[in-house]
C-alpha cells in the first residue's frame, strides 16, 4: 500500500474547512438541550408521583436504549414527511424537502443530548447534600432560587467531567451526520476520496481532525473544572 501524500495534505485542508460544521453540530445541540435536560433532571428528582415523570423517564430510556444511528435514520426518514404533511394541512407554502439537512441534524443530536445530559445532571444533583435545599427554603429562598444559587453551582462541579465526556462523544457522533447528507468532516473526506479511491488518506485526515478537536475540547473542560474547583474550595473555606 502506497500513501498518496499530496492527496493526504490537500484533503486535510478540505477537512479543516468542514470543522465549523462539526463545531456547530456540537455546540448548538448542547446549548439547545441544556434547559430541557435540566427540567427533565428536576422532574425525575421529584418525590412522589408526577404527571410528567413517567413520560420523561420513558423518553430517556428510549434514547439511552437505542443506537444514535437508528435515531438518525428514524428522524431523518419520518420528520420531513411529517412536517410536509403539517405544512400542507395548514396551507403553508413551504417545501420542507428543500431545507438544509443540517436542520434535521440539529434536531437529532439535540433530542439525543437532552436525554443523556439529563442523566448527568440528575446524578450530579443527587450528590449534593439534600439538607441544603431545606435550609435555603428556611432562609426565605424559593425552591427555584435555591436550585439556581445553591444546588446548581455545586452540581455543575460534580457534573463537569461527565459533561466533558458527553461533549467529546457528541463531537465524534457528529461524524454520522453524513447519513443526512450534511457536509461535515467525514462527508467531505469521503467525497474527496471517492474520485481516486484514496480512502486510507481521507480517513487519516479525518482521524487527525477529530483528535485535534477532541483534544482541544478536553483541555477547555480541564480549565473549566480547575476554575470551578477553586470556586468550590473558596466556598468551603
Amino acid at each position: 500500500m502506497e500513501i498518496n501524500y499530496k492527496f493526504l495534505i490537500d484533503t486535510f485542508y478540505i477537512v479543516l474547512a468542514a470543522v465549523p460544521t462539526t463545531l456547530k453540530l456540537t455546540i448548538i445541540p448542547l446549548l439547545a438541550a441544556a434547559p430541557f435536560a435540566l427540567a427533565i433532571a428536576l422532574i425525575r428528582l421529584q418525590k412522589g408521583k408526577s404527571l410528567w415523570k413517567m413520560p420523561v423517564s420513558a423518553y430517556v430510556t428510549f434514547v439511552r436504549g437505542t443506537p444514535i444511528v437508528l435515531q438518525i435514520l428514524m428522524i431523518y426518514s419520518l420528520l420531513p414527511s411529517l412536517l410536509n404533511a403539517l405544512t400542507k394541512a395548514w396551507s403553508f407554502d413551504i417545501n420542507v424537502f428543500d431545507w438544509d439537512p443540517i436542520f434535521y441534524a440539529y434536531i437529532v443530536f439535540t433530542l439525543n443530548i437532552i436525554a443523556l445530559l439529563s442523566e448527568v445532571l440528575r446524578s450530579a444533583f443527587g450528590s449534593v447534600e439534600k439538607g441544603q435545599l431545606e435550609a435555603a427554603e428556611c432562609a426565605g429562598l424559593t425552591k427555584v432560587q435555591a436550585y439556581i444559587h445553591i444546588l446548581l453551582p455545586q452540581a455543575m462541579v460534580v457534573a463537569m467531567p461527565n459533561i466533558c465526556n458527553l461533549t467529546v462523544n457528541l463531537i465524534k457522533g457528529t461524524s454520522l451526520a453524513f447519513l443526512m447528507t450534511v457536509k461535515d468532516m467525514t462527508a467531505v473526506a469521503k467525497v474527496s476520496a471517492s474520485y481516486g479511491y484514496n480512502y486510507i488518506e481521507a480517513y487519516l485526515d479525518v482521524f487527525v481532525g477529530y483528535i485535534i478537536i477532541c483534544s482541544i475540547a478536553q483541555v477547555l473542560f480541564h480549565f473549566a473544572e480547575a476554575h470551578m474547583g477553586r470556586y468550590r474550595l473558596s466556598k468551603q473555606k
